[in-house]
């Protein structure tokens, strides 16, 4: 089974530098891309050449200690990169964190201070992706070998500090011999799980089978899904979830099609401040992903775009949120028993 390269690591000490896969060139081209600079950070975080709320998280931690390198200010830094997305809580979960230790250390020990707490974020993310697959595998301990999974985006470890969410669970299966076979989602308009998913599949040696969107319920309806699992960007106290446009389309398919669909996502990606899915802040995208898909022209001039970037998953439309402590059932009640006996782990709104 081939090791995937790092999505992202720290180069060098207190005056080093973020380096990146550059998400935006796969499958093609396998590129690192160096950011030297707090807004060379933002562009990765929003263009997408970084991505997945976990890889979000972590590339904002380095970016604090990217931009003390630079001489700037703390806050300065960490309100400039809390603009470059919206909807991922990870990105303010981790703001939020480097601030707090910030708050904790003299100004002498501040960048050590700093970069110690990056490098705890990103080995935290790590250790929560291998704690999820095992959550996961364990849940799904009943599939028989070569069950049918679909996913949709990219939840794999480009979308993390480690082995991935979603992916993770499905690498784990694949390590207990189930020999999964996966149906990806292409996911409209960048092409996340036909460019990012079916690559980090392929180079795990993993049955996989990529498709169009639309395609989704023909597969289903056919009897070739047994299970659905996908990523989170973020969930509310109630379960509802947000994730890549086109997520709530196939819960909708699953419940009709009596398939099981469960979300991986680590404990940060929950905003217990929110109370439902209401409250999340979609993200709007550029027309151009859409109008001009990848360069080329595919619309007329002129033509009126919406381009949200995700959608919110009704709670009642998830049957489990797979988490690195455990597995949840998405109601209010439940959510706030599981995290009431929760002490490590601190908690953010936008």
């Amino acid at each position: 089974m081939n090791q995937p390269l790092p999505t992202l690591r720290w180069h060098g000490e207190h005056n080093g530098h973020l380096v990146l896969i550059d998400q935006t060139r796969l499958p093609a081209d396998v590129v690192e891309r160096h950011c030297h600079t707090v807004a060379e950070v933002w562009k990765a975080i929003r263009t997408l050449a970084v991505r997945g709320a976990p890889a979000i998280g972590c590339a904002a931690a380095y970016g604090v200690c990217v931009g003390l390198a630079e001489g700037l200010p703390l806050q300065q830094i960490c309100d400039s990169l809390r603009t470059s997305r919206p909807t991922a809580v990870n990105l303010f979960w981790a703001l939020d964190r480097m601030q707090k230790v910030a708050e904790e250390v003299t100004p002498d020990q501040l960048r050590e201070a700093l970069l110690s707490e990056a490098k705890k974020i990103h080995q935290e993310d790590r250790q929560m992706c291998a704690d999820i697959g095992t959550q996961g595998a364990d849940l799904l301990s009943g599939l028989a070998p070569g069950s049918d999974l679909l996913t949709h985006c990219n939840a794999g470890a480009l979308a993390t500090g480690g082995d991935g969410t979603a992916l993770s669970v499905i690498f784990e299966l694949a390590r207990r011999k189930k020999q999964p076979h996966v149906w990806v989602d292409e996911t409209r308009p960048l092409l996340q799980g036909a460019r990012l998913t079916s690559w980090e599949l392929q180079r795990r040696n993993i049955d996989c089978t990529l498709i169009c969107d639309s395609m989704a319920a023909q597969v289903m309806q056919e009897g070739r899904v047994q299970a659905i699992i996908t990523g989170a960007d973020r969930i509310a106290a109630n379960g509802d979830t947000a994730n890549k446009i086109g997520t709530q389309s196939i819960a909708i398919l699953a419940q009709y099609f009596d398939i099981p669909f469960y979300i991986a996502a680590p404990t940060s990606t929950f905003d217990l401040a929110l109370a439902t899915g209401n409250e999340i802040p979609i993200e709007q995208r550029e027309a151009q992903e859409i109008t001009h898909s990848f360069g080329a022209s595919t619309a007329p001039p002129g033509v009126g775009v919406y381009n949200p970037g995700f959608d919110v998953t009704p709670a009642k439309l998830i049957t489990k949120i797979i988490t690195e402590d455990g597995v949840l059932t998405p109601q209010t009640e439940a959510i706030q028993k599981f995290f009431s006996s929760q002490v490590a782990h601190p908690w953010s709104s936008t």
